[in-house]
């Protein structure tokens, strides 16, 4: 009989003790002490490959990993790490960017992977987490900004889709994105990049200079980077110009609150009738006339920010000895971005029922003013502004340990983000400026004024401006800071292989601050909104294991587990996780690999955290009043006006931690090394989803319950009631109108998702024409369903005419490497979305993108690329204007810049 030979490889005592004692936070990355003595031997190079803490030699493992190379920035048309992965097939879900308008966080950018959501995609800088962005994305939810990176310094982004929190902790329930910069240069390169869009707009101008060196032991590398990129208004396009079919907007209106008849105002348009680029003309409303404009929309409207950036990366390591090596990471980021989503306006007595008795005509009045951009200088004389700074270090020694076949990482790591907004507000005298000094109130509580016309008609100056404007200031800040040690090596020898081991163990502790503009509690702006300072702290713990075992020469397994304990708030919550794996290789070229997993995201701390704030959405839709009135949200009086509705928003400190499973399968065959495909499926779910409620969401469902469509008893609309408060419907001033929207973070029961990846590549290498290397991809979402409370019906979110997420989108590129050439064309395709309206679908794009590269020398690289070849832009007039379907396809056209490359020193 044949005897086993099992051998166990020492696990030092020391570092056993090291791994049971020493909890940290980061995520570390694994070293590849041994890949010179590999690769000479002729055995492929291990690397770590985001989604587990073991190095293997390949990519492909139990679970589908999706790399985008430093090569494929350029060759693909993609302007950063953001646009490379925005443009991924698995980021499905709809989030707000830069063109669209009045968010929270318009100076940062952030993904969505399987549509689950930015807090739930976990994004990693060379293994490690990052500070989370500030202010919370939608004012709800932690993310991390991915505008900090110098794309020249990445050597590859790799991508997993599918819950990792066995490996990676809270937030990997949709994925990992890991972007890893590169370890080593030597010279130095400079890099020029220039271009802007074709229809007009957009500039923008970017210089890089990297570089590294090596001298003995010890290694550094470098790279600085500054860009400048120039707004889009969206009077820069035509077909958004103005807005021909839409009712115009009202720039001067005195109206009769009781009788709600508006007053003649005279010859007063035709005095402005040059504001606004001309386009001021007076028109007749009931009982007297307004001025309007068609204008007013897109020339306070920029669909793309300005930015100007400057970023910086500096590593070095140091070998202590052929075992040892120190290193030291640095990343300074600094960001100035700026966008306009609306002018300044002005509505009397808007602190005091947006109403007051004028004393001159004895009757209650409302007048408004919307102030043009000849009146102060400019429309950019209104810009919003956002000053970022980032900062992020890490320091530690990774190795190898003498005796063993062990390596090790140990290190902490820190990362802080700071950013201040500015922001245009009106003061509180703004009143007294139109209508004169106030005069008392009325028994009912209204101001009264003895207002002069000629006052609310006249045009302003610049200098007037700027004594009723002031500038609202808010600082946020986040913070977290990590110690941490892993290692992986092998324990015991089975027979079909060694079985491997990796073990984590992590502390850490995390911040943020919020500090809005305190001065408007003080009465200095025009508004009764009171503000608090939001702050919070956390702190976690965590332990975890992974483990390959061989089970037979075709058959391996991998199991790892982990428990992440969060002390927060006065209270504690710990969960433990776990992911298995299996690869079967039945025959060299085919591998069959399944995963499953359970993951979990502890409540956002802005969610905890969020003391009592009132504010203002930038626009709302009153549905149950279109419905009501029997009107199209197209055409509705009530749709999509600016400013929106008011709102009352606060944090809980009884969330509880979210739960996720998620499971896979997949195929992959690769018959030669010049072909290979690839078919996966995934199935994400989440329960006790922390979600802080939208209030579209709500006024959509109240329209719904007040129609019949819903039962007006269902525990769906029994909450919308109790959170959206209207005005009676015999108030003097907006009878039924919507007077607040109260939101807060809740626990939702359930969400989930499915559907497959396809993937595949072909290289045809000749003598004479060169080398062609297809590359193929398609992503299809087949299911996604949500349920907001545990007695509602499983919403089909996939058909849903509400839902925004992509259904499918895919990738065809072919590239062209002969002599000194290297061309590549790309098209990325986008499936189906709903029309704006809700009433049909937008049609399936395809965008084409190209790029041609010329080595002029072995110095010198010349670079054109074009994106939007075809200069396709996606119209949606269904919604009525911006007549585009906004955050989904962007208004700019045809892109193309530059590059020039020249490398010296080496």
């Amino acid at each position: 009989m044949k005897t086993t030979n099992l051998q166990l490889k020492t696990l030092p005592a020391a570092l056993l003790a090291v791994l049971c004692s020493v909890p940290l936070l980061a995520q570390s990355e694994t070293p590849d002490t041994a890949a010179a003595a590999d690769a000479d031997k002729g055995v492929p190079e291990k690397v770590l490959v985001t989604g587990s803490r073991i190095p293997r030699a390949t990519l492909e493992g139990p679970s589908a990993v999706t790399v985008i190379t430093n090569a494929d920035l350029t060759k693909q048309g993609y302007k950063n790490v953001f646009d490379a992965l925005t443009n991924l097939n698995q980021n499905s879900g709809f989030v707000q960017g830069e063109d669209f308008g009045n968010t929270f966080t318009p100076s940062a950018t952030t993904i969505s992977l399987r549509g689950m959501g930015p807090n739930h995609t976990l994004v990693l800088l060379n293994g490690r987490r990052l500070a989370d962005f500030p202010i919370a994305y939608g004012g709800t939810v932690n993310f991390t900004n991915l505008a900090n990176i110098p794309s020249a310094i990445v050597d590859r982004i790799e991508i997993l889709t599918g819950g990792a929190s066995a490996i990676y902790g809270s937030d990997a329930i949709a994925g990992v994105v890991n972007v890893i910069l590169k370890r080593q240069a030597e010279g130095f390169d400079v890099n020029l990049k220039l271009g802007g869009l074709s229809r007009g707009g957009g500039v923008n101008r970017r210089l890089q200079f990297t570089g590294g060196h090596s001298e003995g032991a010890l290694n550094t590398l470098f790279a600085i980077e500054l860009s400048d990129r120039d707004p889009l208004w969206s009077r820069d396009r035509d077909f958004m110009a103005t807005r021909p079919s839409a009712t115009p907007t009202v720039i001067l209106g005195r109206r009769d609150v009781k009788t709600k008849n508006y007053l003649d105002l005279g010859d007063a348009c035709s005095q402005l009738g040059d504001l606004y680029y001309g386009s001021v003309v007076k028109t007749p409303a009931k009982g007297g006339s307004n001025c309007t404009s068609q204008n007013v929309g897109p020339t306070w409207w920029t669909t793309q920010t300005g930015n100007r950036s400057k970023n910086a990366f500096g590593s070095a390591t140091y070998a202590l000895n052929e075992n040892h090596t120190l290193f030291a990471d640095v990343l300074l980021g600094g960001n100035d971005t700026y966008n306009n989503t609306r002018g300044p306006s002005w509505t009397s007595a808007a602190t005091n029922g947006s109403y007051f008795l004028n004393q001159n005509t004895g009757a209650y009045e409302a007048w408004n003013k919307y102030i043009a951009p000849e009146e102060i200088g400019g429309a950019s004389r209104y810009n919003r502004n956002w000053t970022d700074k980032a900062f992020s270090v890490s320091l530690g020694s990774r190795g190898h340990i003498t005796g063993t076949s062990w390596d090790y990482d140990a290190s902490y790591s820190g990362s802080l983000y700071r950013s201040r907004a500015q922001t245009p507000r009106a003061l509180a005298n703004i009143d007294s400026f139109f209508l004169g000094p106030k005069l008392g109130v009325d028994k009912s509580g209204v101001s009264i004024y003895a207002p002069d016309q000629a006052r609310l008609t006249k045009r302003l100056t610049p200098a007037e401006f700027d004594t009723i404007t002031g500038l609202s200031v808010a600082k946020d800040e986040s913070w977290t800071n990590t110690l941490s040690v892993s290692a992986n090596g092998e324990v015991w020898q089975l027979p079909a292989g060694p079985l491997r081991v990796a073990t984590v163990a992590e502390v850490g502790r995390q911040g943020f601050s919020n500090t809005p503009d305190l001065a408007g509690n003080d009465g200095i702006y025009n508004s009764t909104s009171k503000v608090d300072i939001t702050a919070g702290t956390r702190k976690r713990y965590a332990l975890g294991a992974e483990v390959s075992v061989p089970l037979l020469k075709q058959l391996t397994a991998t199991l790892a587990g982990r428990y992440d304990r969060y002390n927060f708030a006065g209270r504690s919550d710990g969960k433990f996780t776990y992911n298995t794996g299996l690869e079967f290789r039945p025959a060299e070229q085919l591998l069959l690999r399944g995963n499953y997993a359970t993951s979990f995201r502890a409540p956002d701390m802005n969610y905890i955290y969020k003391a009592r704030g009132t504010g203002y959405y930038s626009s709302s839709t009153d549905y149950l009043r279109c419905a009501l009135a029997g009107q199209e949200i197209d055409k509705c009086e009530y749709a999509n006006k600016s400013p929106g509705f008011d709102y009352v928003q606060i944090g809980s400190k009884e969330l509880k931690s979210e739960r996720g499973t998620s499971y896979g399968a997949g195929v992959v065959w690769s018959p030669s090394t010049s072909f290979d495909v690839s078919l996966d499926y995934y199935n994400i779910k989440i329960d006790d989803q922390v979600t802080n409620l939208s209030a579209d969401a709500l006024l959509r469902d109240e329209a719904r319950c007040g129609t019949g469509k819903l039962d007006p008893k269902s525990p769906t609309c029994l909450d919308v009631y109790s959170r959206i408060t209207r005005n009676p419907l015999t108030a003097l001033n907006k009878p039924n109108e919507v007077n607040s929207i109260r939101v807060n973070p809740i626990n939702a029961a359930h969400e989930s998702t499915s559907g497959i990846d396809l993937a595949a590549k072909y290289a045809l290498r000749t003598a004479s024409l060169g080398n062609f290397l297809w590359n193929a991809s398609y992503s299809k979402v087949l299911t996604k369903r949500s349920r907001q409370f545990a007695g509602d019906e499983l919403e089909d979110e996939l058909n849903s005419m509400d839902s925004v997420d992509w259904r499918d989108k895919g990738k065809l590129s072919v590239s062209w490497n002969i002599g000194d050439w290297s061309s590549t064309l790309a098209a990325s395709y986008y499936g189906k979305i709903p029309q704006s309206n809700g009433k049909g679908y937008l049609t399936p794009t395809t965008l084409l993108n190209g790029s041609v590269v010329y080595q002029l020398n072995k110095r010198t690289t010349l670079s054109l690329v074009v994106n939007n070849l075809l200069n396709r832009v996606k119209h949606d007039t269904t919604g009525g204007w911006p007549y585009y379907p906004t955050g989904s396809y962007s208004p700019a056209g045809r892109a193309g810049w530059v590059e020039l490359n020249y490398h010296f020193g080496s």
